[in-house]
């Protein structure tokens, strides 16, 4: 069997691919990086050092031009400011609706695009990086384990039967998928996840914090906030 892992740069999708090659072994597996018109190339070049280091087959997708019309404050054409506070923070004044990041139906796309490399490449599953704090308050409503359901459903029947999509985190903190990476020695030193484009992670931003959080909760310093010392 042969897996696809989408591979955004960051400590979910890197500890995904770690737990994916650990099951079919790196030969067996492919990461995908996809440009969706983020205001920076970090994460991308992260997608790529992670594959690197694993020695894996790396493809990479610009899906830009679909969210052209968004104003999403992560995207390039976009004049809002990225929130520099905790997603708990943010979603006290969204009403109910997804955070000023949430990139509209991204994982929808990506894991449709996904789905069609991967049957063309020969691979029967499709690892997402998806956890439960991203989905809680309706902060990234496609991070949800009720979204994942329906898409993996979607997936494995426009697929006839063929493929289909794993989700390891959807139930879990992320707190909880750093602790499986640290098992694994995913190299959280290459990751990178600031919504930021700076020499170093700003440490202030929603993404910033979550990860931090999650490092403490391991009793370590995130990595990727070292690397400037």
């Amino acid at each position: 069997m042969k897996a696809l892992v989408l591979l955004s740069g960051g400590v979910d999708s890197a500890t995904c691919l770690g737990m994916a090659i650990e099951e079919y072994g790196r030969k067996n597996v492919c990461g995908l990086s996809i440009s969706y018109g983020q205001k920076h190339a970090k994460e991308l070049e992260a997608a790529k050092k992670i594959a690197d280091y694993y020695e894996i087959e790396f493809i990479s997708l610009d899906l830009s031009r679909i969210f052209a019309y968004s104003d999403c404050s992560l995207l390039t054409q976009s004049q809002q400011e990225i929130p520099r506070e905790s997603y708990a923070k943010q979603l006290e004044s969204s009403e109910g609706k997804p955070v000023s990041t949430y990139v509209p139906f991204r994982n929808g796309l990506f894991l449709s695009s996904a789905s069609s490399i991967a049957l063309s490449k020969g691979c029967s599953v499709i690892y997402y990086g998806a956890h439960s704090d991203d989905a809680a308050g309706n902060a990234y409503p496609d991070c949800s384990s009720s979204f994942q359901e329906a898409m993996s459903r979607a997936v494995y029947i426009g697929s006839g039967n063929q493929l289909t999509i794993k989700a390891p985190f959807v139930l879990w903190t992320k707190a909880e998928v750093v602790e499986r990476g640290l098992m694994l020695h995913v190299p959280y030193e290459l990751t990178w996840s600031c919504y930021e484009g700076g020499e170093e992670p700003c440490g202030k931003c929603g993404t910033c914090i979550d990860r931090a959080e999650a490092f403490a909760k391991n009793g370590m310093e995130d990595p990727a906030l070292k690397r400037g010392e």
